[in-house]
């Protein structure tokens, strides 16, 4: 392959990237899961007697088939027999297309991506959680930390920090490789306002055969990926405290 050719694919390569990157879900579901992941294993470690029983409930999705719940997740969005749309109607509010319509896709695929990401960020940060030692709550308590909510910033917080850090890259991660999901609920639709960054590659590559397109956005995706993640250690690996 010639250097113009190399060029022009990366050319294309890069504005494709920045047509599908503009339509990820990245910037809802990674900080959603997140937060949601912390409060939900705050409540489970301050329940010690239902730990189990929450913590397999809310890992349940993590372990589900994507396909069988594909399926699940399309008859709740059905915009006329789904169970979504009928709680929204006893209120009296029109419920929307929620797979069907540009101006809501993404905001349904990243409510399922959220289901799918909050119980394996909760896991992580439960075993953050019970891994803090006793002693310090204690002496947060006798140095003024009264409320729970002082111990959870002077304590908590920060001796989460190496458990956060490696979420936060986790969730990024994991919310940019989203794929099955579009593939099976919109296929890229409705007119490609569902054209993540990794369909977009897959359709370049194995439906319309621009291998070249394909193989540039990859490098690219990889390229931006790494960039990512070494400011977000840069950064973070500052404020984080290991024991």
């Amino acid at each position: 392959m010639s250097s113009v050719a190399l060029a022009g694919n990366v050319a294309s390569a890069a504005a494709l990237h920045r047509r599908s990157e503009d339509r990820t879900a990245t910037a809802i579901v990674a900080p959603v899961s997140i937060v949601l992941g912390l409060g939900v294993a705050l409540l489970i470690e301050g329940e010690p007697r239902a730990r189990g029983f929450f913590r397999t409930v809310y890992f349940l999705p993590v372990a589900s088939l994507i396909v069988a719940m594909a399926t699940v997740w399309q008859y709740l969005f059905h915009p006329t027999i789904g169970p979504l749309n009928a709680l929204l109607a006893l209120v009296g509010i029109p419920g929307p297309n929620w797979l069907g319509a540009s101006n809501t896709v993404l905001y349904s695929l990243s409510i399922i991506g959220v289901w799918q990401s909050v119980g394996f960020n909760m896991v992580l940060f439960l075993a953050g959680l019970t891994a803090i030692p006793r002693e310090l709550y204690a002496a947060a308590h006798v140095d003024g930390a009264k409320s729970a909510v002082d111990r959870f910033f002077l304590v908590t917080w920060p001796m989460l920090g190496p458990t956060t850090l490696f979420v936060v890259t986790i969730s990024i991660t994991n919310a940019v490789k989203v794929f099955e999901t579009v593939k099976m609920l919109t296929d890229g639709g409705p007119n490609k306002a569902s054209e993540v960054l990794l369909f977009t590659i897959y359709q370049e590559g194995f439906v319309y055969l621009r291998v070249g397109y394909a193989s540039a956005m990859t490098v690219v995706f990889l390229a931006i990926l790494v960039v990512l993640m070494l400011l977000q250690y840069r950064v973070l690996d500052r404020r984080v405290h290991y024991t």
